[in-house]
């Protein structure tokens, strides 16, 4: 009796030690705010398909309708989550017209399950593509939501993307393929032209007011700048010149006094202005989005264009 005692407990300690977990991480964006039910009832579409699956927020207060801003938080995020995580991400202003809804898979093995409206711009050309597929409605859509037109988060990306996750569909079961294209955003990239810095202001951070760019750290490191340097910034909106200004280039915020302007390079390595303790977007009136342009140059060179 002793003996099949230990041979079922050590049964069990086997079983359970082996066990595995086949979903992948299911991360959640929209614009619907927690203000209601949407993205619990989300949720709780995912949560049908398997109540094991590991559901987390990357963000629910992406500004109404502003598809530019969540294809930011997408690419600000994306690479830190494992591969094979699927992205939920519902911004979706032509929710129920033409507009596509597809499954992005990226070269480095992440899902974005979205209508194509844009969403895609940044994380396609930071990830890389490796197929899409459309989502085909008539298998991968929720029971009995034919005629609900206005909530495809719940209905068709939700219920889409749990499945993925949680292994009941692969990949090719989404829909047909689809050509490796998304729809983009135009903006203006990072590039250096002379001795003139150009970038856009893709996003705020918007809990302290410092304005972020596209610049990154090499692209900046060709304008031979020191620290404690000065450098020259114009901001403008659609050519419109919001701002000018002369700041000083430092690591951080408290190599300048409290109060006072600087640039440095944030936590994605990409050029930034902030003021020490205050709100440099606030006083200088800055937004963000694919409009809105920065020039950066030395001050002691002359610009040449």
């Amino acid at each position: 009796m002793k003996k099949v005692a230990i041979f079922i407990i050590l049964v069990f300690a086997f079983s359970c030690t082996n066990s595995k977990d086949d979903t992948a991480p299911l991360v959640f964006q929209s614009d619907f705010g927690i203000k209601d039910a949407a993205v619990a009832s989300m949720k709780g579409v995912a949560a049908g398909i398997s109540p094991d699956l590991k559901m987390y927020d990357l963000t629910h207060e992406i500004p109404s309708y502003n598809v530019w801003e969540a294809t930011q938080r997408l690419v600000q995020t994306a690479e830190y989550w494992p591969s094979g995580t699927v992205f939920v991400s519902v911004v979706d202003p032509g929710v129920g017209t033409a507009r596509k809804s597809v499954v992005l898979k990226t070269r480095s093995g992440h899902y974005f399950v979205t209508p194509d409206n844009g969403t895609l711009t940044l994380v396609a050309e930071r990830l890389g593509i490796e197929s899409i597929r459309e989502i085909d409605e008539a298998v991968n859509r929720r029971k009995d939501s034919s005629k609900s037109y206005t909530f495809h988060g719940r209905d068709v990306y939700a219920y889409t993307g749990a499945r993925l996750a949680a292994g009941v569909i692969n990949f090719t079961d989404v829909g047909q393929k689809l050509e490796n294209k998304v729809v983009a955003i135009p903006y203006q990239k990072a590039k250096i032209d002379g001795n003139v810095l150009y970038g856009n202001i893709p996003i705020l951070d918007i809990q302290y007011g410092n304005v972020w760019t596209n610049i990154d750290r090499d692209t900046f490191g060709k304008l031979g700048v020191e620290h404690g340097q000065e450098i020259r910034v114009k901001i403008s909106q659609d050519n419109r010149i919001v701002m000018q200004q002369t700041l000083p280039y430092h690591p951080t915020f408290g190599k300048v006094p409290v109060g006072d302007p600087l640039l440095y390079l944030n936590s994605l390595s990409q050029v930034s202005l902030a003021l020490n303790q205050g709100n440099f977007a606030a006083r200088h009136k800055i937004g963000s989005g694919s409009d809105w342009n920065i020039e950066i140059w030395k001050s002691e060179v002359s610009r040449n264009n």
